[in-house]
């Protein structure tokens, strides 16, 4: 069953009284002309609000509990999926998952975070937010990728790495630099998509990409707008004004040119038809992949270098 958001109320509603009269007509009473009527507007309505979505109300789509998480993407494009596991020099981090598999016929390195989906998954991938574990096997899995000659496709869905003491005393910040370094220094291709949240550092270190790539609905910002909202005016209740202040939509970036592209999602968002969601970010990648595949792999770091230097001189 769908969840709605509280702004989507009016289409909940509308959504309701279709499913009363497919009930009706279901027990042979002929209202045929009624529910044809009532599905336009309903979808006409859907269509209407999602075309004009604050800021926050993205940042709502974006953290929606339905919405296609970093396993749902790999499941249903990347064939032969081996999970690799460990950084090596401490443990495992469930809140980084990363491991090579086939991408439309294409050998490819996968990192991302994964949130989960229900109350024991969640707690296993801690929603999303690693620890410098987290980000080491992601240089691992990099370091492995360039060896290998291996594309890397980074997915994002976090709302920040790991805030706590014991991610603090094991080198937080050092570990997401020298994924960010990691990411910057490979010499084969990388290509980011931001599926839900990019929060922060937690974010920047796997998508440090040639192509940084956001869904319609996604949101991709320096601290969460609680956060910031609670660092500019004391007060986390003032989200809503962080988030249309700090630039955090696909379409803000595309302009800045902190992105490279966005990727439609369905109407009613990516939670509305997860599949038709991530068969266009797949379509989305496999176009980045080819307009670098042409390159070679010190002209895919120049690039990239370029890319990442020249951001906020021409606003």
């Amino acid at each position: 069953m769908r969840a709605y958001l509280d702004f989507e109320k009016p289409v909940a509603d509308l959504e309701a009284k279709v499913e009363e009269l497919r009930a009706m007509a279901g027990n042979g009473v002929a209202i045929g002309e009624e529910l044809t009527r009532l599905q336009v507007k309903s979808a006409k309505a859907l269509a209407d609000l999602y075309a004009n979505l604050s800021p926050w109300q993205k940042t709502q789509v974006a953290r929606h509990p339905q919405r296609p998480h970093l396993s749902d993407y790999v499941r249903e494009l990347i064939e032969d999926f081996t999970p690799l596991a460990g950084d090596r020099k401490f443990s495992n981090d469930d809140a980084i998952i990363g491991g090579i598999g086939t991408f439309r016929g294409r050998s490819v390195m996968v990192i991302g975070q994964e949130k989960g989906s229900d109350t024991p998954t969640r707690l296993k991938h801690n929603f999303g937010m690693a620890r410098p574990e987290g980000y080491r096997k992601a240089v691992r899995l990099m370091e492995m990728a360039e060896r290998f000659k291996l594309p890397v496709i980074s997915l994002v869905d976090t709302a920040g790495a790991f805030p706590g003491i014991d991610a603090e005393e094991r080198g937080q910040a050092e570990a997401i630099a020298r994924s960010t370094d990691a990411a910057l220094a490979l010499h084969v291709p990388n290509i980011a998509v931001v599926i839900g949240e990019g929060g922060s550092g937690g974010a920047v270190a796997i998508a440090s990409c040639n192509r940084v790539l956001m869904l319609e609905h996604s949101i991709y910002t320096v601290a969460s707008p609680e956060a910031s909202a609670s660092i500019l005016w004391r007060d986390s209740s003032r989200a809503q004004d962080a988030a249309t202040n700090m630039k955090i939509t696909a379409q803000d970036l595309l302009k800045f040119g902190i992105i490279d592209a966005i990727i439609t999602e369905p109407p009613g968002g990516a939670h509305s038809d997860p599949s038709a969601a991530i068969q266009a970010t797949a379509k989305a990648i496999e176009s980045a992949l080819k307009d670098l595949s042409t390159l070679s792999g010190e002209a895919v770091r120049n690039a990239r270098a370029e890319k990442f230097l020249n951001m906020g001189r021409k606003i």
